[in-house]
Parts: structure tokens; sequence; C-alpha cells
């Protein structure tokens, strides 16, 4: 069976793609690494960075002697996908990514960054903190300041800023037309540059990964991966 790498968001958990695991397990043998400092993983002394995570992709594929991987990466996932993809292209059938943002500048990276205060969640979105608490344990009130140094870090530096058109495989770039956080327009913009993409809008669809219809995703997987 081929194998099919499932890659959370920052802040996220592989737990998110509970709804699809039998489904896509009919086709693949399911992978669902986790991103350093999420989850029952450490958080890195020395912070974390999207070329942090892309390396920490590669090591998982060669642990696991994966080749020919399909990905499907949600939010930064699907950068991390992305840029795994642009250096090791000879690993990588097929990549489907879901409401990635693409265009950070750095007044924006601030912006999002200032929303990921602890004490600012737990006061004004509870419910959301004690989602983060179940998802990362108590660690979490560390891990947003440094996906916060992530986001900034990107709006200098985007690895994936004029290298598009040297990614070959195929390529499926998803966005909600509801997505707060990603605009229709950069999806579009990333999807023209790449060589060999597609793009599909979900209508009625917001950024979480729990706010998709999980029949919808799939039915546009399955077209885009040719599966019965």
């Amino acid at each position: 069976m081929p194998n099919l790498i499932l890659l959370h968001g920052a802040l996220g958990h592989s737990d998110i793609f509970k709804p699809y695991l039998e489904n896509f397990s009919q086709y693949f043998t399911i992978h669902k690494p986790l991103f350093s400092g999420h989850g029952n993983t450490e958080l890195p002394a020395d912070g974390i960075s999207i070329e942090k995570y892309t390396q920490e992709l590669a090591e998982y594929c060669k642990e696991n002697n994966l080749k020919d991987v399909f990905i499907l990466g949600h939010s930064m996932g699907g950068y991390v996908a992305l840029c795994y993809a642009m250096k090791n292209p000879e690993n990588v059938n097929s990549i489907v990514t879901l409401g990635t943002k693409f265009d950070w500048s750095e007044e924006q990276a601030l912006k999002e960054s200032k929303m990921l205060n602890p004490d600012v969640i737990l006061e004004k979105v509870p419910q959301y903190a004690q989602l983060l608490e179940k998802q990362h344990g108590t660690k979490w009130k560390q891990l947003l300041p440094a996906i916060a140094d992530l986001m900034i870090d990107l709006g200098k530096n985007l690895p994936l800023k004029d290298h598009l058109s040297d990614i070959n495989i195929p390529v499926q770039i998803m966005v909600g037309d509801k997505d707060n956080m990603v605009t229709i327009e950069e999806s579009a913009d990333v999807y023209k540059n790449l060589p060999n993409a597609k793009l599909a809008v979900l209508p009625d669809t917001k950024h979480p990964m729990e706010k998709v219809r999980p029949n919808l995703l799939l039915n546009l997987v399955k077209d885009f991966w040719n599966l019965s």
C-alpha cells in the first residue's frame, strides 16, 4: 500500500484527522507524525521554525523508509509538505494542502502572533485554552510564543518564495471560501505558480480542520488522487 502522511497545522494535533482515517486506510498506510512541541513531544530549547519542521519530516521519512509518499497537510502542515517536496522531490508522489497561508508579511505575522498570547486566550477564549491544554498538556503556554516566533520568522523569510516553479509534482491547493486567515487570492496565486497544480475552493468552509465537512474534503481528495 502507498504511504499517506497527514500533517497537522501550528497548534494543531494529528487527532484532527480522525474523521478521515477509516476511509483513507482503505487506500494507504497512514502516518500521523507530530511536529515538535505539539501533543506529547518536547518543545525544542532552540525554538521552532518551518525549516526545523521540514527537517523533522525528512527524518521521519528516513527513519520509516518512506518513499513515493502522498501528503495531506492542513495549514502550516501544507507549507512544510511543499518545503519537503522542494528539497526531496524524488520522495514525494503528490501533495494536497488545505488552508495553507502562503502570503506572510512581517506586519501580518506580527498581527497574527499578537493573538497568540496565553493570558489573552485564557481570558477571551477559555474553551480554546482547554482544547490546547488537552492536546498539548501544560506546555501549551510555551508553545504559543514559539509559534508566534515561527510566524514572525516566516514574515521575514519565506522558504517557498521564488521556488514554486521548481516543484513539479502534482499538487492540489485547497482553501475554504470562509477562511479568515487564508485568502482565495493567495491560494490561486500559488496554484498559478506551481507547474502541475489544481485549485479547489471549498464552499461554506472556515479555517479550522474541525469546521471542514469530511465528505466534501474526502470527495475532492479522492478525485485528485484517483481513488475509486
